[in-house]
């Protein structure tokens, strides 16, 4: 292990013993908010603590048995030992460095899911309803829950756009690589002479703030407009005015909800969207600043950066970000996003490391 590494473990100790002094303080649990913040974080260095102590004795203990070999009749116990320790050093050595990979604190919310047809017309709405149907069939297999907010359907039964909330256990953590420009290449319906053609889709994946996180947004900032919601008509399109549009005058962003004969709760919805979209330009913006002497593994979010290929007439998905390729596109599309996004873990996941060790 390095000592950069080694380190921080022993800074971890340190802090641990504090946190020890500082909740055996009584005062402590008068504030509530702090004492479960500070218990929380007492919990996970208490593990990881111990585990670099488990790591350290096995290091004595390989030390110990290596000693040993020069015995002729210990040597034969002396050599399981140093195999077992070694087997157990490099085990403990790679949960310790995952466990020091910092965690994003939105992993675990829930999140909106948006996709935008771009380039490409027609073609390009029914690829947004392509897209749409593989996260849908995915978030299946998760045991997600779906609710469509708000979409805007094509002649072609393709979507213009299409937002929809995803909820249930680590949904931002899976889905926050889908961010940015999808480009597809297809023979699309509409092409009578059989050409290939590049369309493209923008897709943004936002966290859920928590309620007492949401950004205030200011009434003086906000035009509200009711509308007739849309649809292929019969007794669930709405006869009065219920769908909801909102405008935040300062910044342009709109977020709209239509999916709900309540008016109250299409507005509610859509302030939800709203805020989060607002944190998620915030969040942007800071990324981008930080991320100004440096490329980031995967991209910045940003809708304009093309992540991802799908080739129709090869079966070919590209993620350009970390170079990979999977010849299983059809599947993919049914909703199989398994190996792409344990791709994009695995790489981040990297690269996180790379920088933890490339520090003090």
């Amino acid at each position: 292990m390095k000592d950069s590494l080694r380190q921080q473990f022993e800074r971890l100790a340190f802090r641990l013993a504090e946190l020890d002094t500082i909740l055996a303080d009584g005062a402590v649990a008068a504030d509530m908010k702090r004492y479960r913040a500070l218990s929380r974080e007492q919990a996970e260095a208490s593990g990881l603590v111990e585990r670099y102590r488990r790591y350290q004795q096995r290091e004595a203990d390989l030390a110990a048995a290596r000693e040993l070999l020069d015995e002729p009749e210990m040597a034969e116990m002396a050599r399981e030992e140093i195999a077992s320790a070694q087997a157990d050093i490099a085990d403990l050595h790679e949960q310790l460095q995952l466990a020091l990979i910092p965690k994003d604190p939105d992993d675990e919310r829930n999140a909106f899911l948006e996709i935008r047809a771009g380039a490409g017309g027609d073609e390009s709405a029914l690829f947004a309803a392509d897209l749409a149907r593989m996260y849908l069939r995915f978030a299946e297999t998760q045991g997600w829950r779906c609710e469509t907010l708000s979409a805007s359907e094509s002649d072609l039964g393709g979507f213009k756009e299409l937002v929809v909330r995803l909820e249930g256990e680590g949904v931002y953590g899976r889905m926050k690589f889908e961010s940015g420009g999808h480009r597809v290449q297809r023979v699309p319906a509409t092409e009578s002479q059989g050409r290939i053609h590049t369309s493209a889709c923008t897709v943004a994946v936002m966290p859920e703030p928590d309620e007492a996180e949401e950004i205030q947004l200011n009434p003086a900032d906000l035009r509200i407009d009711t509308f007739r919601a849309s649809g292929a008509g019969g007794q669930h399109v709405n006869k009065t005015d219920s769908a909801i549009r909102i405008t935040h005058l300062p910044t342009g962003l709109v977020a709209e909800c239509q999916d709900d004969r309540s008016q109250h709760r299409n507005k509610a919805k859509a302030m939800a969207v709203l805020a989060a979209r607002l944190r998620d330009k915030d969040k942007n913006e800071r990324a981008a600043k930080e991320a100004a002497q440096r490329k980031s593994l995967v991209g910045s979010g940003d809708r304009s950066d093309r992540i991802r290929t799908y080739n129709f007439p090869q079966g070919r998905l590209t993620d350009h970000r970390i170079n990979l390729t999977l010849y299983k596109l059809d599947q993919i599309m049914n909703g199989d996003l398994g190996d792409v996004l344990a791709g994009l873990q695995a790489a981040q996941a990297a690269e996180q490391l790379a920088a933890l060790e490339g520090r003090a």
